[in-house]
């Protein structure tokens, strides 16, 4: 006996595959016409088309149409409430229309104008959360018999997934949208401000090490951008997709400090209400960066070493090894390897963690990076305060490059802060600003010298402020200073001056 729908199973399999389909989609256009040819095929139609709404026009435009008008039929628009898809549209209700040239709604101006016979139709809503997004609809059966309501249910279900494939679609949209706003607004929050030729030096060497696994050792004085260079490390790497994980050392306790690394079980002890996973877990394929690495305690530094030379723990309560692949790279503001002979610190581990260091340069040894972080910060706190028109004056700028900056770009980034907010909101002047104006001071000057003695010591950190500024090139320092290359070398070796270059 003939029915009116194909094979009863063909409509469940074809549901079933392009269901696997649906919730991962990756291309759109090419789903949302499997789904209507597959509907089209199902029916036995010989032309479905899917509308859907442009909200700005209020009207409903077709995205796929197949038969032999497909293409023609997709110049034209359909206004919400006209014509039968765009009373389905209007209404969120579906349609089963037997004989279209003698309904009311049918818009004959599209078939006139395509040279197409329309006689029977089905139109199905495909809607999103309630909210109806489009139509779905197929034209006349090829054996020139009516739609039946089978036909319309088995309709019904292919708009439920389209409307899932493109729900799915503008979501992935969106996260994808968001993730792009957010990493460019992280990396304008994180990028490395500065043109000095040592601030380069350190960026190119940063460089080289994100297309490792090495485990790198940064050191500088607080204030200095340790953790910035950490996170370019990471955004240059190729796990720039797996998580960066940042954990500052010194702001707990070592009990803590071990959960927090580790992970605990539940009821490794009071308080342990479940399972926590710790730091390596959560950069499992990333980056693991441990902040103010010098205030470990000793005890959590064993623990850590094992990890880097095993790649393996064990969670605080827990008896299972968990093997993770973290690339760690940890940062101080102390000289570790004066912590070493100290006994603070553990000689093995600062070798694992120092395979590469990397040296942030105080603030006044790069002044020429004062007015390219000065206008960083102000168009920051411009955007933030909406003081579109701020300006700084030329006086209050000459007193920043003059001064001597001794909590580097933490304190810089503040004096910018304060002075927005404490200005007349037009122009910061010297006043504005919580600095005192003073060149930095030689740090060799001191009493109990000869003459000769004090000149030397000033030759020496002269040298060693041009060679750092020039990144170690003799040519260039000795080109700043006016001198020979070969009598710069001299006085090098005279006051045993370590080479940068």
């Amino acid at each position: 006996m003939k029915t009116d729908t194909c094979d009863a199973n063909a409509p469940i399999d074809q549901l079933k595959a392009i269901s696997s389909w649906v919730s991962s989609v990756q291309d759109l256009d090419k789903l949302l016409q499997l789904i209507i040819e597959s509907a089209t095929g199902v029916v036995q139609a010989e032309a479905a088309s899917l509308l859907l709404l442009d909200p700005k026009t209020n009207t409903l435009y077709f995205k796929v149409a197949t038969g032999a008008k497909g293409e023609a039929v997709k110049d034209f628009r359909v206004k919400i409430g006209q014509g039968i898809a765009g009373h389905v549209a209007k209404t969120g209700r579906p349609l089963l229309i037997a004989d279209a040239q003698q309904d009311e709604r049918w818009m004959r101006e599209i078939s006139d104008s395509i040279d197409y016979e329309t006689r029977s139709m089905a139109c199905a809503p495909l809607k999103i959360n309630k909210s109806t997004i489009g139509v779905i609809q197929v034209i006349n059966k090829k054996d020139h018999t009516q739609f039946s309501q089978a036909d319309m249910e088995v309709l019904e279900e292919f708009s439920g997934l389209a409307a899932l494939a493109i729900g799915s679609a503008r979501n992935l949209e969106q996260v994808r949208r968001e993730n792009i706003d957010l990493k460019k607004e992280l990396g304008e929050k994180h990028q490395i401000i500065g043109k000095s030729l040592v601030l380069g030096k350190v960026l190119q060497d940063a460089q080289k090490l994100s297309r490792t696994k090495t485990t790198a050792l940064i050191q500088g004085e607080s204030g200095t951008g340790k953790e910035l260079l950490a996170r370019l490390i990471h955004r240059e790497s190729p796990r720039k997709n797996k998580p960066l994980v940042v954990l500052n050392c010194a702001a707990l306790p070592e009990t803590l400090l071990e959960s927090e690394l580790f992970g605990y079980e539940k009821g490794a002890f009071t308080g342990a209400a479940g399972r926590k996973l710790g730091k390596f877990e959560a950069a499992h394929e990333g980056t693991l960066f441990l902040d103010e690495i010098g205030e470990m305690a000793p005890g959590i530094q064993a623990k850590l070493l094992r990890v880097l030379q095993e790649g393996v723990f064990y969670r605080v309560g827990g008896t299972t090894p968990i093997t993770v692949d973290v690339r760690v790279l940890s940062a101080t503001n102390k000289k570790l390897d004066k912590e070493v002979q100290a006994g603070k610190f553990r000689e093995d581990l600062f070798y694992r963690l120092n395979v590469v260091q990397l040296n942030m340069p105080p603030l006044r040894e790069r002044l020429e990076d004062v007015p390219f972080l000065t206008t960083h910060f102000l168009d920051v706190f411009k955007k933030e305060t909406g003081l579109s028109g701020l300006t700084i004056s030329d006086a209050a700028m000459d007193k920043m490059v003059h001064y001597n900056w001794p909590g580097n770009i933490r304190e810089l980034r503040n004096a910018i802060e304060r002075a927005v907010v404490m200005g007349d909101g037009k122009t910061i002047m010297p006043e504005d600003l919580p600095i005192s104006a003073s060149l930095p001071k030689f740090a060799g000057l001191k009493l109990g010298l000869t003459l000769e003695a004090a000149l030397n010591e000033f030759k020496k950190e002269f040298i060693l402020l041009n060679l750092k500024h020039t990144g170690g090139n003799r040519s260039k320092a000795a080109k700043i200073m006016n001198i020979q290359r070969t009598y710069l070398s001299r006085l090098i070796t005279r006051y045993e001056i370590r080479d940068l270059a």
